[in-house]
């Protein structure tokens, strides 16, 4: 039995989820959170084997809350399922400690095997995404993204939400200085040195819209 905690921020998708992966004898979604801060109080409790969640999370962000769960409860395997099909989410989200990412867009049948492929210890990308992965590797194209952290992708996709350090801090229990220095390390990493710039390269590298 694969037993699974799904992290999604809303309360439909996740009984849609729930349905499906019941119709299977030996998955059972054993528990379910709206937010990250509640998928990290109760797996304190929880007894999982594979957590499945959204980028997309209304506090600190899915990536985030990847790189929490990884290094305190290292047994868990972890699959981001999300709405974004830019290779960088997925880049990021391995990083953090992903074991696979598949996109919303793909079929029922995707999310259920690579939840048990997974659930083997095996990495897995969506067939709608994997391409793009492959082609930027073998192509070397360069994306400034890449120099970013886990942490300071995070950090970024906050600022261009348009929270301050201060609230960023409080989301990512950090200081607002930590998230200042950050903020200031990201702009070197990018080669920026205005957040108008900053802005800018976000829009040209469809971070943003």
């Amino acid at each position: 039995m694969i037993r699974i905690f799904l992290v999604d921020d809303h309360a439909v998708v996740r009984e849609g989820y729930r349905r499906l992966l019941e119709r299977r004898p030996d998955l059972r979604v054993e528990a379910e959170a709206g937010s990250a801060e509640e998928a990290l109080r109760r797996l304190r409790d929880l007894d999982v084997d594979v957590v499945v969640l959204d980028l997309s999370l209304p506090d600190m962000g899915g990536i985030e809350l990847i790189q929490r769960i990884a290094p305190r409860h290292p047994q868990l395997r972890m699959l981001a399922f999300s709405m974004h099909r830019d290779p960088l989410f997925a880049a990021q989200a391995l990083r953090a400690g992903a074991l696979g990412y598949v996109t919303k867009s793909s079929s029922p049948d995707v999310l259920i095997d690579a939840i048990y492929r997974i659930a083997r210890g095996e990495k897995v990308l969506s067939s709608d995404i994997a391409p793009a992965i492959a082609l930027s590797l073998l192509q070397r194209e360069a994306n400034p993204l890449d120099e970013l952290s886990p942490r300071e992708f995070e950090i970024l996709r906050l600022l261009l939400d348009g929270h301050g350090a201060e609230q960023i801090g409080n989301t990512l229990n950090i200081s607002p200085k930590t998230v200042q220095n950050s903020h200031y390390q990201i702009k070197a990493k990018l080669g920026v040195k205005t957040d108008i710039e900053l802005t800018r390269l976000a829009v040209r590298l469809k971070l943003i819209a």
